[in-house]
């Protein structure tokens, strides 16, 4: 699923081709694509025509699309496979198109949402007084996010009682960060992913974020991550970030710092992958007996 990196590459993409431009028609191909939106395909359609987009904007792994002119916005999520293209208005239909946006100028570009799982989709909703869609309210801010508060996520965290991976994939703790990051930063904080929160020190918490933040730009600078042809900007690229990771996928291939064989474990239906030289498992708790 694409994490916050791929996601910013696509809201970026459609900040420069689609925010001020005004929605002539759209057309709903499959129903799937709006069933977050439960007054259905006809009613989405209807209430997009004739509104100009805003700001392109994200929060963790879920971009939006305000209606300038309304309290309202278009809230997209990529699930496994989407993809938003911005196609030539004559190219032809990519095999799973589920949604088409046409606009009333002369740019002879339109917006598509291509989706092969359908597990994504586009919805309507009310913003809130923060200008967030509703749906998404309880959504944390993400690491990149200029307001995110270190001191309040240090102290939810120790408060969790959780494991650490378990904390970084927690979207109400902090947004925007999946599986793969989440390896690569406790990679490189040397954190192993069954670690409890409630052991981490303030400035231990403060370099694990500073290492989620530090490998999210370089995967934002390369343009994200691409294991197969389902996650591409909104110009049909893939990303190039997958060339450059330390720790997921890379099972039985030396670590780049100490030279250990990396291992993988299964954890909660995902896997994980670390050094078990530099990431060390932390020491069973004793029980009282």
């Amino acid at each position: 699923m694409p994490e916050l990196p791929e996601v910013e590459v696509v809201r970026r993409g459609l900040q420069r081709w689609v925010s001020g431009r005004t929605i002539a028609e759209v057309e709903v191909l499959h129903p799937r694509a709006v069933r977050r939106h439960p007054a259905g395909a006809g009613d989405f359609a209807a209430r997009l025509k004739g509104h100009s987009v805003g700001i392109a904007r994200r929060r963790g792994k879920y971009l939006w699309l305000p209606l300038a002119d309304t309290d309202t916005s278009i809230l997209g999520h990529l699930g496994m496979s989407g993809q938003l293209l911005v196609q030539p208005e004559d190219a032809a239909d990519e095999k799973h198109l589920r949604i088409r946006i046409r606009f009333d100028d002369r740019l002879g570009t339109e917006l598509r949402f291509v989706d092969q799982r359908t597990f994504g989709g586009l919805s309507l909703h009310d913003n809130t007084p923060e200008g967030l869609p509703d749906a998404i309210a309880h959504i944390a801010r993400d690491p990149l996010d200029p307001a995110f508060d270190d001191a309040a996520f240090h102290v939810a965290l120790r408060l969790r009682r959780t494991t650490v991976k378990r904390a970084l994939l927690d979207q109400s703790l902090i947004s925007g960060v999946g599986n793969i990051y989440a390896d690569e930063a406790l990679w490189r904080a040397r954190l192993h992913f069954e670690r409890p929160t409630a052991t981490l020190t303030r400035p231990r918490s403060a370099e694990l974020l500073s290492h989620v933040r530090d490998v999210m730009n370089a995967a934002l600078a390369v343009g994200g991550t691409s294991f197969d042809s389902l996650y591409v900007n909104v110009n049909g690229e893939s990303g190039y970030f997958d060339r450059s990771l330390d720790a997921y996928g890379r099972e039985d291939e030396p670590c780049r710092r100490c030279g250990t064989p990396m291992r993988r474990r299964p954890w909660m239906n995902r896997s994980s992958y670390f050094c078990p030289r530099c990431q060390r498992a932390p020491r069973p708790s004793r029980t009282s007996s």
